[in-house]
């Protein structure tokens, strides 16, 4: 359960009693941060309310109110606001005013990151997948993109205006773009991404953040113009420092040090072990950096890529893409709780900055539930027609093309043998491609092996059904990719048979947003994708995880929540369930699983389950 305390801060006093607002509450950024005329240490913790449910907010602000920090830094993923071009979205867990007002209850300022794009191991960089039918260059001064970023800014910004500190809110500045020098050096874009927001009333201290070193710094910053510039690093504080005060003093700028993204953990893809760093290393580490300048660590609490939401690593020709989990190995773990970093952190701050209050952190309860019963399983073929309607073309068309964003697509056509063995190829698709001939797996191919020869012996003459199901496993989220046509997900060119491209195909997008389509009442057939459900009972629900260890690969849901993908490759075998998804009473879990493994019972669990992968730590 979660253990209530109270404070006596009031949504009208910051944590030094001072009016929130006003002429009484001003920040400026001169030679050091300056709050009330007074210099001011911003001691920060990243916490994305988009990853976290809102139900769990105040349980990770609170903790970072405890461990003595006075400011909360979060990103805005685009994509989530207008998942598609002209619909936007800022209710519920997407609610960043009401995110906002519960830091602000809490005494806790704010720096919000409202950058078109910010990486975040985030699907495309928090960029919409619909932006990929423009033509139109990502990221530059191209009008096209600067256009699109202003219609979205004429619905956001208001938000995070009437949340300024001088309009009575929290947020004491913005960002600009997001390590951008690690991208491009297109001046005339981060000019105008910053005249978009001043246009639009944003009247905070603006900042850009990139890596400390020279080359990003030169190409990533505003510099010249005077824009506040903060680097990130994740060590070496002194050094890193010592190369931004360098440029600092190369453009003649006395400002204060800020690593805007203080790595204290990292990460996880599949295939790769679990990440972890030292406490009490990291505990030094941080101090390296309050000794000299303020400090936003990321992540305080890393949260969940629900959902299609997780991220992919740009390396060379293949695409690396994220786990669900984003634990990171952060100060509160993927539920929210206190770690042993966050003990060690705190011990540091009691020691050496004893000005800084602190309180006693909260922690919740998880639960464990065994032997939840399989009800009911149906295959994804049988139930295809409810899920889907059909785009028929002549050739195959990409998942973009056909409107969709994330998920799964399903390519269907017919032929007939013209030998006793033929080769097929699909050809030029992304990322991952099942075959099955006549409902029977032939073979699964991913990036680099899309496009080799598969053979197959059918009946000379017959005809034969063809289904090709094609999952987006995420796209990049930073470099030189975001051009590259290996963002459009599903098949780009076409399907051969022998030597010639297959024609008349029918597409069924399978963004799997809606569970409740699902027919069980049709047949299930061993060895193809399906779904399964199962249906449990909880009196009082607490946090738990869903352990996955003897399926496949797919996603799950419960209660109609997409809580993201599995893979038995791991590291990670579970999905995090927050309390917030379950119901007292009757809840429902379904699984799509791509592979044909499924059980007939399965396990909620207290921890999440991993699997061990030989590897080093940071």
């Amino acid at each position: 359960g979660f253990i209530s305390l109270s404070f006596n801060i009031t949504t009208n006093e910051s944590a030094n009693g001072k009016v929130w607002g006003g002429k009484m509450t001003r920040f400026k950024i001169e030679d050091d941060f300056y709050l009330d005329g007074e210099p001011f240490k911003i001691l920060s913790g990243a916490i994305h309310y988009f990853r976290i449910p809102e139900e769990d907010w105040y349980h990770s602000l609170y903790n970072l109110k405890a461990l003595g920090f006075n400011t909360v830094e979060t990103y805005v993923a685009w994509n989530l606001h207008e998942p598609t071009e002209g619909n936007f979205n800022f209710e519920g867990n997407l609610d960043i005013e009401k995110f906002l007002q519960t830091a602000q209850d809490l005494g806790l300022y704010a720096i919000v990151r409202p950058s078109p794009f910010i990486c975040a191991e985030w699907e495309f960089g928090g960029l919409p997948a619909w932006l990929l039918n423009k033509d139109m260059r990502i990221r530059s001064s191209d009008p096209a993109f600067v256009e699109m970023v202003g219609r979205y800014y004429d619905h956001l910004l208001p938000r995070l205006v009437s949340r300024l500190l001088d309009n009575g809110g929290n947020i004491l500045m913005m960002q600009v773009e997001n390590e951008y020098g690690s991208y491009g050096e297109d001046k005339t874009y981060l000019r105008e991404i910053r005249r978009l927001m001043e246009e639009r009333s944003v009247t905070c201290p603006l900042f850009t953040s990139d890596g400390p070193w020279r080359a990003t710094l030169k190409a990533g910053t505003l510099i010249e113009d005077d824009l506040f510039v903060t680097g990130n690093f994740g060590s070496k504080a002194n050094f890193n420092f010592s190369q931004m005060q360098e440029f600092f003093d190369e453009y003649g700028k006395k400002w204060p040090l800020m690593c805007m993204e203080f790595w204290d953990g990292w990460f996880n893809r599949w295939k790769e072990p679990v990440i972890t760093r030292d406490a009490e290393e990291l505990a030094e580490a941080v101090h390296e950096v309050l000794e000299q300048g303020s400090i936003n660590l990321y992540m305080f609490h890393g949260g969940t890529n629900f959902g299609f939401m997780n991220g992919c690593s740009a390396r060379g020709t293949i695409d690396l893409p994220q786990v669900t989990s984003y634990d990171y190995d952060a100060l509160l773990n993927e539920a929210g709780n206190p770690t042993a970093k966050y003990m060690a952190v705190k011990e540091m701050m009691a020691t050496y900055y004893p000005e800084y209050p602190q309180l006693e952190p909260l922690y919740k309860e998880s639960m464990e539930v065994e032997n939840i019963p399989l009800v009911e399983k149906v295959s994804l073929f049988e139930t295809l027609d409810s899920l889907a309607s059909p785009t028929e073309s002549l050739y195959p068309k990409k998942m973009e093309e056909l409107g969709q964003s994330y998920g799964y697509l399903l390519y269907r056509t017919e032929a007939s043998w013209d030998a006793e063995e033929e080769r097929i190829r699909i050809i030029d698709g992304r990322d991952r491609a099942q075959l099955f001939v006549d409902g029977k797996w032939v073979v699964t191919q991913y990036q680099t092996e899309i496009g080799e020869d598969i053979f197959y012996q059918g009946k000379k003459k017959a005809l034969s059904r063809f289904d090709i199901l094609v999952e987006n496993m995420g796209r990049v989220n930073y470099g030189h990719k975001f051009l590259a046509d290996t963002q459009r997900k599903g098949i780009r060119t076409g399907v051969c048979k022998d030597l010639h491209f297959l024609l008349n195909w029918k597409q069924y997008p399978l963004p799997l947003d809606n569970p409740e389509k699902i027919d069980f009442s049709k047949e299930w057939t061993d060895g193809q994708p399906a779904f399964y459900a199962y249906d449990f009972a909880v009196e009082a629900p607490k946090d738990t995880y869903l352990d996955l260890s003897e399926f496949g690969k797919g996603i799950a849901y419960i209660n109609g929540h997409n809580l993201g993908r599995f893979w038995n490759v791991g590291p990670t075998l579970s999905l995090y369930i927050p309390h917030s998804y379950l119901k007292e009473g009757a809840n429902r879990i379904i699984i799509f699983e791509t592979e044909g493994e499924y059980k007939e019972h399965i396990h909620l669990t207290r921890k999440p389950t991993l699997k061990h992968i030989k590897g080093e730590n940071l």
